[in-house]
């Protein structure tokens, strides 16, 4: 690689791609000045740390793309990435998004719903929340100060009177016309206003209607608004308020040789509502990592406040914060706090991210321990760093499918889940069935596939004895094998007592088990992975169940579709409720004559 070719690049703003010697990109990066920055690579004053040599002794050649504006430049890098998923670059790909809350101001009557997504839709989003159950958490909570609807209009209006929650109060039944728009709006109101953490306006709010209420001697209701301000008081306190007002999200950071952690905190509304981690393998400097993670994550749908704390200087945050503005629809300032309770919240977030360090490394050690005795224990040939597990779920030989899950370092890899439906095996023989699987997954496997350490089957010696003529037959000897057999309920003759006896795994070549110690780290993560192969396996086999048994019932209907058949199960909830339903009911549906609705009665009844 020519040094003197970089001199010729261009001083404008653009994207440099790192290439190796086969042409694989590397890395990605953004630059205001290209040549300047890929200077700082190769001149005198080169940045001299062991992880940028390693990078670029890796280095065959390097591209770059102009642009006009360095937005542009940050556009043009996130989607590069999406497209190559460089090896140095920080990647997202395999982490969840969080949930958040969405409320749409132009329903009639506006309810809350759980989402993945933010998009700019002209509804209103509180969040983020770290799971579906906690974001149900806090609808069950907030139900029980708002009365919102709770399911959509047309499910509830089918009813003939209001649903349980309308008994318990925590429904206003506008579905049956128990509330007006005006009044549904008042309470909508209160409850966006207690998400965002507004809380003394809604209480403001509250007291004033309490005082008008009393005052014209409706005290039922100014006891109600009472009851109201007293409940939001007290889940008030529970919360930790961390400023006056505002949006932020508050990032910490911590390096750890070659990983990077990031640790994110949600200030909503003053309120300290959650927060999340992440780590990376970054080989570069910190501010370039956290430049990159902020303009990876921000591009997938996550909600953007008006503020984002950082703990050191990025470069070009200008054209960041001009680029998520953008997005948001609203001002976004990127800021590094010196002082007072913004920077007081930024070392809050630093200590996170180390904590977040310490436990992965307490992990990382545990999990290499684990591996260590496991190949001790077994006698294995590797490490077994990358495990892959098979199994086979059918019913009395039909709609059997297999699956395979693969573990990397004791974490489930699930972008390299397979599952497989058994083709040339009709009858229960679960022998010919796993070689199906076995022979399909190995005869398949391309070059650039990551071949596993350890293979093992859910079974005894049988199911082994199949893995290894496999291998065998398809002249694969890198990987060790074995089985897994579940225990088994054992009683001695003459007694009444049941015991169960301990899990064995089996190895080529050797006759009798090997018994691990019960509860064992080893053996605990040996039936983890096979749990989890099982898991996915039954998942499956009932997806694929439920989808023939679908196609089998509307089969026997004439002018009844697998599709239109799922439209009637997924309406009416089940074949019971819709044996009930009307001729009328029937016909209400898209596409359902009289003439047709008549013939889906008789066969239903007749059945």
């Amino acid at each position: 690689m020519k040094v003197e070719k970089f001199e010729t690049f261009p001083t404008a703003p653009g994207v440099y791609i790192m290439r190796n010697p086969e042409g694989r990109v590397l890395y990605v990066g953004k630059a205001k000045n290209l040549r300047t920055r890929i200077r700082a690579y190769f001149g005198p004053s080169r940045d001299s740390r062991y992880q940028i040599k390693f990078l670029m002794a890796r280095v065959a050649d390097i591209d770059y793309l102009v642009t006009d504006t360095e937005k542009e430049a940050l556009i043009l890098e996130n989607t590069l990435i999406k497209k190559h998923r460089p090896r140095y670059n920080i990647n997202l790909r395999d982490d969840k998004t969080y949930f958040s809350l969405r409320m749409d101001p132009k329903e009639e009557f506006p309810r809350l719903s759980i989402i993945r997504k933010v998009t700019r839709d002209g509804a209103r989003y509180f969040g983020p929340y770290s799971s579906a159950s906690a974001a149900r958490d806090v609808l069950k909570q907030l139900y029980r100060l708002f009365p919102l609807r709770h399911y959509p209009m047309e499910t509830c209006q089918r009813r003939g009177r209001p649903c349980l929650f309308y008994q318990l109060r925590q429904c206003s039944a506008p579905c049956h016309g128990l509330i007006s728009r005006e009044d549904y709006a008042s309470i909508a109101e209160g409850a966006t206003l207690f998400l965002e953490g507004k809380n003394r306006a809604l209480i403001k709010v509250l007291t004033k209607k309490m005082m008008d209420a009393a005052g014209k001697e409706k005290y039922e209701q100014a006891a109600q608004y009472r009851d109201l301000i007293r409940s939001i008081e007290v889940t008030v306190e529970k919360q930790k308020m961390v400023t006056e007002k505002g949006d932020f999200d508050v990032l910490g950071h911590y390096r750890n040789g070659q990983q990077l952690v990031i640790a994110l905190l949600f200030i909503r509304g003053g309120s300290l509502i959650g927060g999340r981690n992440f780590t990376f393998s970054w080989e570069l400097d910190d501010a370039e990592g956290i430049s990159s993670f902020l303009n990876e994550y921000y591009s997938r749908d996550e909600y953007i406040p008006s503020e984002i704390l950082l703990p050191i200087p990025i470069n070009e945050p200008q054209a960041l914060a001009e680029l998520l503005s953008e997005k948001r629809g609203k001002n976004v300032s990127i800021t590094v706090p010196r002082r007072g309770t913004k920077e007081e919240l930024v070392r809050l977030a630093v200590k996170n991210a180390e904590t977040a360090a310490d436990e992965n490394q307490r992990k990382r050690d545990g999990i290499e321990k684990t591996l260590t005795e496991l190949q001790q224990q077994l006698n294995l040939s590797n490490l077994p760093r990358r495990i892959e597990c098979y199994d086979i779920s059918t019913f009395q030989g039909k709609h059997a499918v297999g699956s395979k899950v693969v573990f990397q370092d004791g974490t489930a890899c699930k972008k390299d889940y397979r599952r497989y439906r058994i083709k040339s095996v009709t009858q229960a023989d679960d022998y010919g069935m796993m070689h199906e699987v076995l022979s399909r997954r190995f005869a398949n496997s391309k070059a650039e596939d990551t071949p596993p350490d350890l293979i093992f089957v859910d079974g005894g010696p049988g199911q082994l004895n199949v893995l290894v003529q496999v291998l065998s037959d398809l002249g694969i000897t890198g990987p060790d094998a074995a089985s897994l057999a579940k225990s088994r309920v054992e009683s001695e003759s003459g007694s009444t007592a049941i015991r169960r006896s301990n899990e064995r795994v089996f190895l080529p070549g050797r006759k009798n088990p090997v018994v691990l110690r019960q509860n064992s780290a080893p053996l605990l993560l040996l039936a983890r992975i096979r749990d989890e192969a099982h898991r996915f396996a039954v998942e499956y086999h009932t997806k694929v169940r439920s989808r023939e048994t679908i196609r089998s019932s509307s089969a026997r209907i004439p002018g009844i579709g697998a599709k239109r058949w799922k439209m009637l199960l997924l309406h009416f909830g089940s074949v019971k409720e819709l044996q009930k339903a009307s001729i009328q009911n029937l016909t209400e549906m898209p596409g359902i004559s009289e003439k047709l609705a008549i013939t889906i009665r008789e066969h239903l009844h007749r059945a």
